[in-house]
């Protein structure tokens, strides 16, 4: 289990990369907002913690991860500000502008297949032949404990914070945002917010162990893991106080409604706490939503936010 000193350590290793993000409040929510990451999301916290700590050798020879795009952005991004060569295996599926993210920070890439198993495969057989560092998305402690820094920031921002939504796809986000949060403030309620299309987090709690999907769909295309991490699930079993499902009406609604209450730009995957918040309505204490992204195409955005009757 990653601990609340990881995260602190973490939270000194990623200074000058990753950014302290903003707080918005919004009616009776807070919006903590990594959107405004350098590369549009939280993903670069852990991908800096995994890079940072590597040797001089494994450096020297380059990185590999999977991605359906913001993860690979930010491990590209990463191997760039650190000079070292990186390579991102991506779905056939994944959104233009993130394939054209990966690329525009110099990163290589390979499309492999539609799941995660599919592109795990093929980055697995990637670094056994180059001799590459994986720098997996999700399932790691040092990546945890990066992502977990995002809690360490509501704390110190939010004092009075009761109740924290957070995007569930693989896990790695809420492991350590529940890691962090639970680690100094354990009456703070996580509340991970999964699409109903790709339940892999509920579904395996249902099962008390992580759970393979046959097949998922969502516009969340962030959130897409058809099987949680080993080492996540275990931090959601023993941490998160709840997991809850949001359709992709509800998807879209939220990031209309980010657009037009809070002048944010924020992809479906992003948007997935901000639904979670909206359909749980008001409650006691301060309630902080997680905007884990902005990386979304033109023409799909112009579709979410233009004007028309409601969706939910």
């Amino acid at each position: 289990m990653v601990t609340l000193d990881d995260v602190r350590a973490a939270a000194v290793r990623i200074r000058g990369v990753a950014v302290r993000t903003p707080v918005l409040d919004v009616g009776a929510l807070t919006l903590k907002c990594e959107n405004l990451q350098p590369m549009g999301a939280f993903k670069v916290r852990g991908a800096c913690n995994m890079i940072a700590q590597l040797s001089p050798e494994a450096r020297a020879a380059g990185v590999i991860t999977y991605s359906s795009g913001n993860h690979g952005q930010a491990v590209a991004l990463v191997a760039q500000r650190f000079g070292i060569p990186a390579v991102v295996v991506m779905p056939e599926t994944a959104p233009a502008i993130k394939v054209e993210g990966v690329r525009r920070y110099g990163a290589e890439v390979i499309v492999a297949g539609t799941t995660t198993l599919h592109r795990k495969a093929r980055a697995e057989a990637e670094r056994a032949a180059r001799g590459l560092t994986m720098v997996p998305p999700f399932d790691d402690p040092w990546v945890i404990a990066g992502q977990g820094t995002v809690g360490l920031e509501i704390l110190e921002q939010c004092p009075g914070v009761t109740t924290v939504f957070v995007p569930a796809g693989g896990g790695g986000l809420i492991s350590g945002v529940s890691a962090a949060i639970k680690g100094m403030r354990g009456g703070v309620r996580i509340v991970g917010v999964e699409p109903d299309g790709a339940a892999k987090m509920s579904r395996s709690r249902e099962a008390g162990r992580p759970v393979t999907l046959d097949h998922v769909s969502s516009i969340a295309d962030g959130l897409l893991a058809v099987r949680p991490g080993e080492l996540t699930f275990e931090h959601v079993q023993r941490l998160v106080d709840d997991v809850m499902t949001v359709s992709d009406d509800q998807i879209r609604a939220a990031v209309k409604w980010l657009f037009s209450e809070a002048n944010l730009v924020a992809e479906p995957s992003g948007a997935a706490a901000v639904a979670g918040a909206l359909a749980r309505g008001t409650g006691a204490g301060q309630r902080v939503a997680i905007v884990s992204g902005g990386n979304v195409d033109p023409a799909a955005y112009a579709e979410y936010i233009t004007p028309g009757p409601p969706s939910v």
